[in-house]
Parts: C-alpha cells; structure tokens; sequence
C-alpha cells in the first residue's frame, strides 16, 4: 500500500464515501491488472474499494461507492477511410462498457451516476500514435488503414456529478471523509470544497502521476495499486 499524509491514532470511526471517475478507473485497472471480462472487472472494483475500509489505520464505515461513467455511444457513423458504416454499440469495446455497467448495478453499496456522452459531435478521429508516426515521418497518408481511426466522443456531466455529489455530502454531513480515484487536475474545487466543510479528502491515483495542483488540495494520497 502507498500511503502519504497520515494522522495517526485515529480512534473514531469515519463514515466514507468512495467516489470513482469510472472512465479513469478502466483504464489503470487495464493497465495495472491487464483485460479481464465485465463481471471480474466489477469484482474487482468494489474488492479494491473495500480494501480501503478495511484500512488497519483508522476505523472506516463505507457510506457508498460512487461511480461516475457515461454510457458507451450508440450512434452510427461513417469511417473516413472505408465509408463504411459502423454501429458503435456493435463495437467490441462498447460492448464491454456496457455489459461492466450492468454487472455494477447489481452490486451492493453501489450507486451508479452517469453522466452523457456528446453523441451529435463523436466522430473518428486518427490516433494519436498513428498522427505522431505521421508527423515523424515514420508513415505516409497510403498506409493507413481502418484500424488506425478511433471514435472520439466526449463526456459531458461527469465532473459535473462528482462535483454536486461532494458538496451534497459535506453539506448534509452524511460523510467525514472522501476517497476519490481519480488522477485529473480538474477536480482541484471539488477537494477544496470538501475540505472547506471539514471532510477528510483522501486521493487515490492508483499510483498514476498526481499534478502538484491538485496535490496541494488534498488530506492524503492513498493507494492500492
């Protein structure tokens, strides 16, 4: 376990919230603990969220596991290379996303807050390992191939969530303590806020590079990974 900002003798019982940038928690789990199906993937989640309420150094009661995501895009759009016509939901990874959703549903302390992707501007785009090749003149425009394009689509509402859900919980008092997992910059107000209001604001990165300015806002950094 990595662990920085500790307070020691801790004797009363935090009552905890854990709140999960869903998108960011797929990736590093991919990353840190390779492919594994919908369902494991959900096992996973919640196993690793109760490690920490199970942390021998102060006593935690888990309040809710909060998991922010968007659903995966269910559009048709028309590939730039073959104009062809592809249903995103048809998509391999689409697919996943929604059938790991699903699985997350079903489990016990887990609230789901989904936010929405901005389906009218998805559109494919070049990778960004395909547009470097590019650039370096390691590839020519006649060499690419459909599998180079990816769909981007963004989110809308996420941060939104986690935001308005933080200042419900301090301001109600229904928690003293959040953990969020997350690595973006973005949600230095959210952890200034909670700390404003008395809430012990630990961050997970799940040993991802924290950006000083968010670093400087929170209580601890708290890692499983």
């Amino acid at each position: 376990m990595e662990r920085h900002g500790d307070i020691m003798n801790i004797s009363e019982t935090r009552k905890t919230a854990i709140m999960i940038d869903g998108g960011f928690y797929r990736v590093r789990a991919r990353e840190l603990w390779g492919n594994k199906n919908p369902k494991d993937r959900a096992d996973e989640l919640v196993e690793y969220c109760i490690r920490h309420i199970d942390n021998p150094r102060e006593p935690r009661d888990l309040y809710r596991i909060l998991y922010y995501d968007c659903p995966p895009l269910d559009k048709k759009l028309i590939h730039p290379l073959t104009a062809k016509t592809i249903d995103a939901s048809e998509l391999v990874g689409n697919k996943w996303v929604a059938d790991f959703h699903s699985s997350l549903v079903d489990k016990r302390k887990v609230a789901m807050r989904m936010g929405e992707l901005a389906t009218g501007q998805a559109k494919y785009v070049l990778a960004a390992n395909v547009i470097q090749d590019l650039v370096q003149k390691k590839r020519d425009v006649a060499s690419l191939v459909e599998r180079d394009f990816v769909i981007d689509a963004k989110q809308k509402g996420v941060d939104l969530r986690i935001g308005l859900d933080a200042a419900s919980l301090a301001y109600g008092r229904y928690v003293n303590q959040i953990v969020l997992i997350a690595g973006d910059s973005d949600f230095v107000p959210v952890a200034k806020m909670a700390r404003r209001h008395g809430i012990d604001f630990i961050l997970d990165p799940l040993k991802n590079h924290v950006k000083r300015s968010l670093l400087e806002h929170v209580d601890g950094i708290e890692s499983y990974a």
